[in-house]
């Protein structure tokens, strides 16, 4: 028999969001610790259109939802060219005989499968999803405002989810080399400073050095204990390492500032990861020119950078490039106009680099250790990847045209603006010379927007119908704007990248 083929029309974010609604009829197991468990819901979506759900614990208390769905209630089924929704990344590995989630969807033949969100554990995140991949599986994540839905509703879940060692595993998945203990190395080639900045700003009770602190950092999988000795992982060695270089000479991060007299000052920060953000502020506070903040009743002189923006940026950059890529460091450039952050290695799977410009990336992370670090410290959102709405609310905020992504080579690189102006000052010469004055303010505030009718630039630059039409249309031949749709439908968007 031929293998039915998957749904040809649906829609998924219907099947996300009855995989929420579900997810909240979930029955908490009780657990002789007082434990929580998280609420989960999964929906299978047949070729015919059917569908079939199932709520953790519903039919019996601690049964995964995916389990009762593939092994209860659509057993004996050929689910091959289903799709399933799972709002939480299948477990991998369970407590023996039982089997994790991910092994049952591969034996089920199902080769689709929407994610809520990872595992929030940063020894495990990851690698349930990882699992599925190896076997031919494609996964897609929620979009992202259904991913913050079920953070919501598994906040108490997750804050203790992170606490909890590793599962042992039948069958380790590793997503990366730094997850094993660096060899040649000791605790002592790890940064008193890093270490007391990341107890102090997590909010961690034990001391640096004391076992139960390093007890901790094993269970993050920061350190690795081996044949009898404790060492930092490579993620442990970038960082808190003193001198991570030494092991991983692709750590770091390669600033330059240019200069108003034609001059650059250069800096290479080669200290352990959670120290750079701070040295990286103070230096471009040092080497940039001041401005004076006349709002203030005292005199007092600032760079003129947006640099909650631009921290954003650097620790996305440092937590989600990608370290296999050798030879090639994070880097900041600084010029009169922008603020450049490059990264290496694309976008990470599946979120695109359209997603990235809409600000609708969902929450998905390349280095879950290292992004759990910086969040617990608050350089970071909470979970995975996805630069927080705030880098388009300070935009936003400060008038300034919305940051945009690109790919440049394998350097994944965000351009952030430091003056309205340069929104126009960044356009190719000739596209620039042959726009209007009145042209060049719409590109101006069209640079501030994500996509726009022609009436509402219209309305916008108080100009009539025709003459924003005449406008939208110059920016499209320049190539500058994307259209899409037509007649009433029409929009216009920057082409960011």
């Amino acid at each position: 028999m031929m293998p039915k083929k998957s749904p040809s029309a649906f829609d998924p974010r219907r099947m996300m969001e009855l995989a929420i609604e579900v997810m909240r009829r979930s029955v908490p197991e009780h657990r002789p610790d007082g434990s929580p468990s998280p609420s989960v819901g999964a929906v299978i979506l047949r070729p015919d259109g059917s569908v079939e759900t199932a709520a953790r614990g519903e039919l019996r208390d601690g049964n995964h939802a995916e389990f009762i769905l593939l092994e209860r209630k659509c057993i004996g089924e050929r689910l091959d060219g289903c799709v399933l929704f799972t709002t939480l990344e299948p477990c991998l590995n369970r407590t023996c005989p039982k089997r994790g989630c991910a092994r049952h969807i591969v034996s089920a033949r199902i080769k689709e499968v929407y994610v809520g969100i990872e595992d929030d554990n940063p020894a495990v995140a990851g690698k349930g999803i990882e699992h599925l991949r190896r076997r031919g599986v494609t996964v897609h994540m929620f979009d992202r405002d259904l991913q913050e839905a079920i953070l919501a509703a598994n906040r108490g879940f997750f804050e203790w989810a992170r606490r909890q060692p590793p599962q042992p595993a039948d069958e380790p998945i590793k997503l990366s080399k730094y997850e094993d203990a660096v060899e040649a190395t000791a605790l002592t080639d790890l940064s008193p400073e890093a270490l007391e900045r990341y107890r102090a700003k997590a909010g961690i009770q034990p001391a640096v050095g004391s076992p139960e602190f390093n007890r901790l950092m094993q269970q993050q999988g920061l350190l690795v204990a081996e044949a009898g000795a404790v060492r930092p992982s490579g993620f442990g060695l970038l960082l808190f390492g003193s001198r991570p270089r030494d092991a991983v000479p692709q750590a770091g991060l390669l600033a330059r500032a240019d200069l108003p007299d034609g001059q650059s000052a250069r800096r290479e920060f080669g200290e352990a990861l959670v120290l750079i953000p701070e040295l990286l502020e103070g230096w471009l506070q040092t080497v940039l020119p001041s401005t004076i903040d006349r709002s203030r009743m005292e005199r007092k002189e600032q760079v003129d950078l947006p640099f909650e923006m631009i921290r954003e940026a650097v620790v996305n950059a440092l937590v989600h490039r990608d370290y296999d890529l050798t030879g090639q460091k994070c880097q900041l450039v600084v010029d009169a106009h922008t603020v450049k952050v490059k990264s290496p290695g694309g976008p990470i799977p599946p979120i695109t680099l359209g997603q990235l410009n809409a600000f609708s990336a969902p929450m998905k992370s390349r280095n879950p250790q290292l992004h759990y670090v910086f969040a617990r410290m608050g350089l970071a959102e909470e979970q995975g990847f996805g630069l927080r709405q705030s880098l388009k609310r300070r935009a936003e905020e400060l008038r300034l045209p919305l940051p945009g992504f690109a790919m440049d080579g394998d350097y994944l690189v965000l351009t952030i603006y430091r003056t309205l102006r340069a929104a126009t000052m960044v356009l190719p010469d000739a596209a620039r010379e042959s726009l209007s004055t009145a042209e060049l303010a719409g590109w101006e505030w069209l640079s501030r927007q994500q996509s726009v009718t022609s009436a509402a630039y219209a309305e916008a630059m108080v100009i009539p119908a025709r003459t924003a039409q005449n406008h939208l249309k110059r920016f499209v031949k320049l190539d500058l704007v994307r259209k899409h749709g037509s007649a009433r439908s029409t929009r216009y968007e920057l082409k960011r990248s």
